[in-house]
């Protein structure tokens, strides 16, 4: 199972990712994860990779597209995987395309996380956790059962992200529009993209992946 998840930060990508790893046994890959190993395990392109990023530049498309190529032909990716945050671009999601069509191994789907913008600034901006043991809480839906005690380890102290703020969260947002929203039609025209409510309940939105991707399982076992 070859998977592109899309969506804006908050709409729960990460969460339901692990999942879908675990179900199906594939990894999870992320852009900043493969770079930081291909750095850290010294390839050709992580040295490249490293060059740029000591120079205080941005790493190149055509680096990213390298690392992935060969992230996606180790062995652990041989049932498949899950890339979440790239592609980001219509030019990169190109070249991926290319690449596993060269690999032979097309995308199977493309999850999209439908959000709504002012809800989701809510979610996101609301959220706190224990400074002890990590419970995660929100000032909305979800205080502990005793205000200002951790449920899970009884903290008075709490810590809140310095990016989850509502500023920080429509920016976020702004930028998924701009730069990987465009993606969607580039996914539709191929016949790839399948939609979920990422502002359902957890549960909810994992049942309608479990759904989807056991529709696609069958088709392809069918073909």
């Amino acid at each position: 199972m070859r998977l592109v998840l899309l969506g804006p930060p908050g709409a729960g990508k990460g969460t339901q990712a692990g999942w879908i790893a675990a179900d199906y046994s594939i990894p999870q890959l992320s852009t900043g994860d493969m770079l930081r190993q291909a750095v850290a395990n010294g390839t050709d392109i992580g040295k490249q990779a490293k060059a740029v990023m000591d120079a205080g530049q941005l790493v190149s498309d055509s680096i990213i597209n390298a690392i992935v190529a060969a992230r996606v032909q180790e062995a652990d990716c041989a049932r498949g995987f899950i890339l979440d945050g790239f592609p980001r671009t219509v030019a990169q999601a190109e070249a991926l395309d290319d690449m596993l069509a060269g690999l032979d191994k097309p995308l199977d789907a493309v999850l999209e996380f439908k959000v709504d913008a002012k809800a989701l600034v809510e979610r996101i901006s609301g959220r706190y956790a224990c400074a002890k043991c990590g419970a995660g809480y929100h000032d909305v839906f979800k205080q502990p059962k005793v205000l200002g005690i951790c449920d899970v380890c009884g903290s008075t102290e709490f810590v809140r992200r310095k990016d989850d703020n509502a500023e920080t969260v429509r920016a976020r947002l702004d930028a998924y529009e701009t730069q990987t929203a465009p993606l969607l039609p580039f996914y539709r025209s191929r016949g790839l993209v399948h939609s979920v409510d990422g502002m359902g309940a957890m549960a909810d939105v994992r049942a309608k992946i479990a759904e989807i991707l056991a529709s696609l399982t069958s088709s392809s076992k069918s073909n």
